[in-house]
Order: C-alpha cells, then sequence, then structure tokens
C-alpha cells in the first residue's frame, strides 16, 4: 500500500437499478489487473460478479449489500464501493456515500435518467459529493447519449458537459472521440484491453470540434488561464483538464463519459478521469464536533500523523465474528493501537486491520487517513466514531430513512424461534433501516423496513444463514372498541357458598367521550357503595377494557358514572364489588351500541405531476380521504388519510403505477370507525379464527 494521499482515491459507483454499475466495477477490477477473468452479473458459468458475493445476490442478479475493493491505476490507488440500485437498499448507498470522496453516476443510455438515478443524486448532494457521470450500454438500440446529457441538466440540474462523442452507436458502436486529446478510441483484444489511439474519423470532425468548444466554454468559467488561453487560441490539455477538475471539486461541472461496459468500451478512458477528475482525501473538506466545545465543528487534516478520527460505517457478521467497515479521515490506524468509541467511551484495543476485495481479505499493518478498510472483532453500532485517547470529535452520522413497511414473521418451532432471535439481532444492528419489535396487542414479532424486496431478503437470509425457518404474514392491525350512545346498568353480584359469600350491586351509566381512553365518576350519595370499595369498582371496569365483548379488541373512548348500589355488612368485599362491576360494564356494554375503530394514517405521497390523477386514483381505491394537494414544480404533493389495513402492498403499487418515481411517508393520524362491510367481514375471520382454536 502506498501511502501517498495525492494518488489516493476513494469512489463509489452507484445508479438506477439495472443501469450496469456492478458489470462496469468488473471491467475496473479486470482492467487494473485485480481479477484475471471476466464473469457476467447473470452469468451462464455460475460464477457471477466478484462484487456480488451472496448466494442471494448471484440468484437475482441484483446487489444487495455495498461492497468494498480497491485497484490500483497509474500510480494511483482507488477504492470502490459498488453500491445497489434498489432503494429498498438505500441504506447502503447512503452510508457509502457519506465516506467517499467522489463518485461515479452510471446512467444507462436507453432509460436516461430514471427514478433511482434522481434519489442517488440527492444522496450525493447531501453529502457534497463530487461526481462524474457514465453514460453506459451505447451499444444497446435506442441509445442517446446526448438525450441523456439533456436529462441530466433538466432533471438533475447538473451542468453536465460531454468529455467524449461516440463512435457509432447502437450495434455499430466502435470507440469514443476524446475531446480533450481530441483523438479517436478504440479497445481492441478479445476483452478490449488493448487501447489504440488514432485520428478523428472524417465525418466526426466537425462534430468533435464544436463540443470541444463547449467543453472549453464551460470549463473557462472556473479558469482565468484557460479563457486566456482559449483566446489565443493555444488550450493544452492539462489546462482544460485542470479547469474541469476545479470545476468538479466544487460540484459545479458534471463530466460526462461514454461506453458500454459490457461490451468492454470506454473503461479505461474512465479510470484516467478517475485519476484526474476526481477529488483526492486532500482534496475534500471533512468536519468534526467537538463534544469539549459544545459540539463546535472542527475542520479534520488529512494528515496521518494527526490524532485518529474515523468513522466505524458498516457492519458485517462474518464467519470470524464483526466486521466493522471504516475510513479514516485523520491520523493512521494501526494493528495493536488503543481507540476509543465516542459514543460509549469504551476503550478497544486494534487486533487485526483489514483491507477488502469483495469478502476476500487481506491483512495490513497500518491504514492512514483517507483510506477505507476494516476492523475486526469490535462491538459497535453503525455511525460510531473512533478517536485516539485524549481526542473528544466525534462526525456526523448518516441519515437513515424511517421505515415504511411491516411484516409479522412466525418461527415454525423453539429451534427456528432461537435462531430468528439470533438472526434479528445481527440484522437490526447491521442495517439501521430495519427494525423489529413484539407487538403488545398481538404478541406477534414485526419487522419493519424500506420496501417489500427489503424484507423478503431478509427473512430469506434468515432460513439460509441462521437455519430459522419463519413464516411471513401481514402483521395484524391494531383496531378498537368503543360504544356509541349511553347506556345504563344495574348489576348485582350474589355467590352463596355456604361460609361467607359475595355481595354487591352497582348502578350508574356508560357513554362515550371523544378525548380520553377511560373515565370514571363516582356520583354514589348516601353510602350506598362504602367509599372503601369506591376503587375496588373502578378496577373492575378499568380490567375490562384490556378485551372488549365485541371482538376481543381494547376498548377505547368510554365514561362510567356509578351514582347507586348496595353493600352487605358481611358479604361485600373488594373481590365481590370488582365482579360486580365486571357485570355491570358487560350489561351496559350490550346496550351500548358497541363499534369497531381503526387506525388511520397521514399519508403523504411525492409523484411527478404527470402521475397525480394515478396516485390519487390509487388512495381513493383504499378508502382514503384525500385531505389537499399542492404543486411544488414538477413534483406534486398529495396529502390523504387511509385506513392502516389498505395500506399493506401500497409501496409496490405506488412504484408500478409510476414508474418508480413517487415516493411516501406514512405516520398515525388518528382512530375511525369502520365500515360496516369491513366490520361484518372481521366479526367472520374473529369467528372463524375461534373456530381453529377450538
Amino acid at each position: 500500500m502506498k501511502n501517498d494521499m495525492q494518488q489516493a482515491r476513494n469512489i463509489g459507483i452507484s445508479a438506477h437499478i439495472d443501469a450496469g454499475k456492478t458489470t462496469l466495477t468488473e471491467r475496473i477490477l479486470y482492467y487494473t489487473r485485480r481479477i484475471h477473468t471476466i464473469h457476467d452479473v447473470k452469468g451462464k458459468d455460475g460464477v457471477g460478479a466478484t462484487m456480488d458475493f451472496m448466494e442471494l445476490e448471484k440468484e437475482r442478479g441484483i446487489t444487495i449489500t455495498s461492497a468494498a475493493t480497491y485497484c490500483g491505476w497509474q500510480d494511483h490507488e482507488i477504492n470502490i464501493i459498488d453500491t445497489p440500485g434498489h432503494v429498498d437498499f438505500t441504506i447502503e448507498v447512503e452510508r457509502s456515500l457519506r465516506v467517499l470522496d467522489g463518485a461515479i453516476l452510471v446512467l444507462c443510455s436507453v432509460g436516461g435518467v430514471q427514478s433511482q438515478s434522481i434519489t442517488v443524486d440527492q444522496q450525493m448532494a447531501r453529502y457534497k459529493v463530487p461526481c462524474i457521470a457514465f453514460v453506459n450500454k451505447c451499444d444497446r438500440s435506442g441509445a442517446n447519449p446526448f438525450r441523456v446529457i439533456e436529462q441530466v441538466r433538466e432533471k438533475l440540474g447538473h451542468n453536465a458537459v460531454a468529455m467524449q462523442i461516440p463512435i457509432g452507436l447502437e450495434a455499430d458502436f466502435a470507440g469514443v472521440v476524446d475531446l480533450v486529446a481530441m483523438k479517436a478510441v478504440y479497445f481492441d483484444g478479445d476483452n478490449g484491453e488493448h487501447v489504440r489511439f488514432e485520428d478523428i474519423p472524417d465525418e466526426l470532425l466537425s462534430e468533435a470540434t464544436q463540443r470541444r468548444e463547449e467543453l472549453i466554454d464551460a470549463a473557462s468559467m472556473f479558469s482565468d488561464e484557460l479563457t486566456e488561453a482559449a483566446l489565443e487560441g493555444e488550450v493544452t490539455e492539462d489546462l482544460l483538464i485542470q479547469a474541469v477538475r476545479r470545476a468538479v471539486l466544487t460540484r459545479e461541472i458534471t463530466p460526462v463519459f461514454m461506453g458500454s461496459a459490457y461490451k468492454n468500451k470506454g473503461i479505461q478512458p474512465l479510470l484516467d478521469a478517475v485519476t484526474k477528475v476526481l477529488p483526492c482525501p486532500f482534496d475534500v473538506e471533512n468536519h468534526a464536533l467537538d463534544m469539549d466545545k459544545n459540539q463546535q465543528p472542527v475542520s479534520l487534516t488529512a494528515d496521518p500523523e494527526a490524532p485518529l478520527v474515523s468513522l466505524a460505517f458498516k457492519l458485517e457478521d462474518g464467519p470470524y465474528g464483526q466486521l466493522t467497515y471504516i475510513r479514516v479521515y485523520q491520523g493512521s490506524l494501526a494493528k495493536g493501537d488503543t481507540i476509543v468509541n465516542v459514543r460509549t467511551g469504551k476503550k478497544v484495543k486494534v487486533g487485526r486491520v483489514v483491507r477488502m476485495h469483495a469478502h476476500e481479505m487481506e491483512d495490513i499493518e497500518v491504514m492512514p487517513a483517507g483510506y477505507i478498510g476494516a476492523l475486526f472483532g469490535i462491538d459497535c453500532a453503525s455511525g460510531d466514531t473512533f478517536v485516539a485517547p485524549g481526542t473528544s470529535l466525534t462526525l456526523t452520522s448518516m441519515f437513515v430513512p424511517e421505515p415504511v413497511i411491516s411484516l409479522a414473521i412466525v418461527p415454525k418451532d423453539s429451534k427456528a424461534e432461537i435462531n430468528m432471535t439470533k438472526a434479528l439481532g445481527r440484522f437490526t444492528k447491521e442495517d439501521p433501516t430495519f427494525k423489529t419489535y413484539v407487538s403488545e396487542e398481538t404478541g406477534d414479532t414485526i419487522v419493519s423496513g424500506m420496501g417489500e424486496l427489503h424484507l423478503e431478503v431478509y427473512v430469506e437470509r434468515m432460513r439460509r444463514e441462521y437455519n430459522a425457518e419463519v413464516t411471513t404474514g401481514m402483521p395484524r392491525v391494531a383496531y378498537r372498541e368503543t360504544i356509541t350512545r349511553k347506556a345504563e346498568f344495574n348489576y348485582i353480584h350474589k355467590k352463596q357458598t355456604g361460609g361467607a359469600g359475595q355481595f354487591g350491586r352497582v348502578a350508574g351509566y356508560m357513554e362515550p367521550v371523544t378525548d380520553e381512553n377511560f373515565v370514571f365518576e363516582n356520583r354514589v350519595t348516601g353510602g350506598a357503595i362504602p367509599t372503601q370499595f369506591i376503587s375496588a369498582c373502578e378496577k373492575g371496569f378499568k380490567k375490562c377494557l384490556a378485551k372488549g365483548p365485541k371482538m376481543g379488541f381494547p376498548v377505547t373512548g368510554i365514561k362510567v358514572v356509578i351514582d347507586d348500589g348496595q353493600s352487605h355488612s358481611v358479604d361485600s368485599s373488594d373481590m365481590a364489588f370488582q365482579a360486580a362491576a365486571r357485570g355491570a360494564f358487560l350489561e351496559g356494554y350490550a346496550r351500548a351500541k358497541p363499534v369497531i375503530h381503526e387506525p388511520t394514517m397521514k399519508v403523504v405521497v411525492e409523484t411527478p405531476t404527470e402521475f397525480q390523477g394515478t396516485v390519487m386514483g390509487s388512495l381513493n381505491q383504499r378508502r382514503g380521504m384525500i385531505v389537499g394537494t399542492q404543486d411544488e414544480g414538477r413534483i406534486c404533493i398529495v396529502e390523504a388519510q387511509v385506513p392502516l389495513a389498505e395500506m399493506f402492498g401500497y409501496s409496490t403499487v405506488l412504484r408500478s403505477a409510476t414508474q418508480g418515481k413517487a415516493q411516501f411517508t406514512m405516520e398515525f393520524a388518528t382512530y375511525r370507525q369502520v365500515p360496516k362491510g369491513v366490520a361484518e367481514e372481521l366479526v367472520k375471520k374473529a369467528a372463524e379464527a375461534k373456530k381453529g382454536v377450538a
């Protein structure tokens, strides 16, 4: 490992689903001699791409976890993180971008800027990550890289500038014209490993000259020297590249490169661009918060000699214990060092320091500032800061979106339950967007995540990695019962079995209340019920609320008033009055027209305006009530109130109805009465469940 910071690059490869991120990484590893054969993502040879090392990833042909690797290109060391495209695994992209200095935004030359391209672009903007764009799949029919560049300007708001133009397109795609060097670049050999430079074909010369002028115009905004050179007609390659680099570092220009990763074309010039244009750790300003000085921001230096500041950004439970992925921002991390976890204040001794290549690892002695590696056997959470003893700096953690979907999971037997508990413990520690809890009302284990695919993958991993056979079902909705009118009760509880008996009479009425769960009022006069038994009456009524007589759901919004009663000097007791209150409750409840209430959620959908009608229709179908809509540019925000029972599976429906461009958030709003038809269905299901138990 060369410790020359200027020669290091930390880059991420992110894009929409199926834009070709993993294929691109595979080619980069091949050309930098990290791997010696190329395997495809959905390869017929059954090997699969290097970075998709999980069995599930190979089977499904998708990336589920971000994988780290490193390679060398022209005296530069490049640390690469290949990230997933699915929005369900958004935390993997989020945490990767949090620690990277630069990124390659991969776009499909046919699909252009798609919904996840917009999402990852927003994530890059959140962490101010400079990026270059790569228009992939120029060999596909319908490929049009210049339409994609236009979309990058319009949809993402980037100052996108072409650095190359294609030589031929679709089936005729042969290579690219480098607009900086003004040379045609071809890729020969079985795997495009031999790069050949030629003069630009005559038919492309005028277009190349015009595009180069556009490039110089855009770049000269950021360099006075380039402006002068352009006026004198003496633009050198170095001047142009330096001006572009300066603008990329401040995110004011996005250079666009072209190629086809699958057909092995255009990758080497992209690697050149990574080394020439994207930032090294020195170019990026990172800040930490000083805990001793009221969380004042402090600038970090990428100096290997300064006190250590590093961030644990990803955890993985491997066969040899917990693997903690770490990025060193300042100082150095060496084997045998003692480091402090800022969150817990605990000191930890570093055992093994490794560099990752997908799931393979290589032991190293020291990891200097600006590098990404991993530590073994260190207990911590995702987002923890590790520092040298005596340092009180902490790094800001990453943005973690809230889970939007839940499932109930039931283990098959006691062995599966033990394994399931282990798996859930590990997954929730590794993935902050995956949450689990036991529902107090239903006793089900509920898991929540970012989408149905997200939860499906975790359930599958439980089966494979932990041998935990579980069945999944929709989580039961937390329904409630309440009454709709005033009803009186007058109940006598008598029990005579020889010896002291039980006696108590409770009379009064119950009525609905809106803003409270339970109100108890004592209006008994003249000692009809002795004072010492009043609390027993209240206790008896309260016990009835946990399971309503109608359907067994908790009872809410009820006021009980007792105004009369009777006691016996010998037979009355706390127990007798509790029983009397229970009987009185059942008598009054049956007369008070009980109904079922269901939780209603506030749902806010953000969608491009062209899908506004579709989205409103999908909410209406789910018994939703549209509260309001507002337009914000090209995005329309629809707010509605929808019963929770109707929202299961909505994320998938919404994505397919809006080409994956809309997203929604959901929070609890209120309880509302269930319509008659739905209530009858619930009663029917409850009766069937009782029969099944019997």
